[in-house]
């Protein structure tokens, strides 16, 4: 498969790397409107750069793409790389708003639209082997699910004055997994925090607590922050009358260290989700190839990722006006 990634930033790395190991896609075309930084990214994983998308968009020698544009651009390059006949993994959110992503929907109604969403943690395989473990019933009637995703570190203050805010761009993968796991929200509320006063003229949040409620009683929560002394916090819990099922962090090397002066010390957590999520990526990839080549429903679907930024959308609401959103 002949594939084409919009965009040259960190995110658009995983996604070259991923398609460069991958036995059956090729890297053809790179676009970014910094021309050296798309240079950048073939000369290590091979393919043409340029600085016009619509080459990526529409090009005859392109299978497939990969948008990694900034945000707003999401929702208009999906809907021309799906009426140039192209499948298309799209990285989150899928709009800017719901309202842009709502409408994407309904102009892609009626057409052989091909659209995956980068919810990339679904694919990794702890949160994946946790998941079997509830659908096999091993836990028993699940209650309730923990979600925790703190960053080591705050983005540039120029990224999140253009991220959509922290719900958007951090909570949005968590909230998409809390769905993912106790099924169709009817109800969150969320508690926005300020504790980095470097962040505070940006207008947005820099943590976060959210609480979700399905429409069968499950309870979700999840909890984010854009910073963590300790490295890059990616656990979960799936606890159940009949058990829980926990995904821990994950480290260099399993190792223990025990002496006079310290007991289970261990080494930090892997960085960021550049490391931590390196198979997921993968694994995101090959399911995309699967899909497309065998003619099969993509997911997450184009409707998960309406869905994800709704809850998002919902979530910086309640936090705003400490309120209850009640779900349609």
């Amino acid at each position: 498969m002949r594939i084409g990634i919009i965009g040259a930033g960190r995110i658009s790395k995983v996604h070259a790397r991923a398609v460069a190991a991958h036995p059956e896609a090729e890297l053809v075309l790179v676009a970014d409107p910094v021309l050296s930084a798309a240079q950048a990214l073939v000369a290590q994983y091979g393919g043409r750069a340029t600085d016009d998308p619509d080459q990526v968009l529409t090009g005859v020698d392109i299978d497939a793409v990969i948008i990694c544009s900034p945000t707003t651009l999401h929702a208009q390059q999906v809907l021309t790389a799906v009426r140039a006949g192209k499948p298309v993994l799209c990285e989150k959110p899928v709009a800017a708003t719901v309202a842009e992503a709502r409408e994407l929907e309904q102009a892609l109604a009626g057409l052989d639209a091909r659209v995956m969403v980068g919810f990339n943690r679904r694919f990794d395989p702890s949160f994946a082997a946790a998941k079997a473990a509830a659908l096999a019933g091993k836990l028993g009637e699940v209650e309730q699910v923990t979600i925790t995703s703190r960053d080591p570190a705050a983005p540039s203050k120029e990224y999140i004055a253009t991220s959509g805010g922290i719900f958007k761009d951090m909570s949005i993968h968590d909230l998409d997994m809390a769905q993912f796991l106790i099924g169709e929200i009817a109800q969150l509320s969320a508690v926005g925090m300020n504790m980095d006063p470097d962040l505070v003229e940006t207008g947005d949040f820099d943590g976060a607590v959210v609480t979700l409620v399905s429409k069968t009683g499950k309870v979700a929560t999840v909890i984010n922050s854009r910073h963590c002394a300790t490295g890059y916090d990616q656990r979960l819990e799936i606890f159940g009358q009949a058990g829980s099922a926990v995904v821990d962090n994950l480290r260099p090397t399993a190792l223990s260290l025990n002496t006079a002066e310290y007991s289970g010390a261990q080494d930090p957590y892997l960085d960021f989700f550049l490391d931590r999520y390196v198979e997921a990526y993968a694994l995101e990839l090959a399911a995309f190839i699967e899909a497309v080549q065998a003619g099969s429903p993509l997911s997450p679907s184009l409707h998960d990722g309406v869905i994800a930024l709704e809850l998002a959308a919902a979530a910086e609401q309640a936090a705003r006006t400490n309120s209850t959103v009640f779900l349609s």
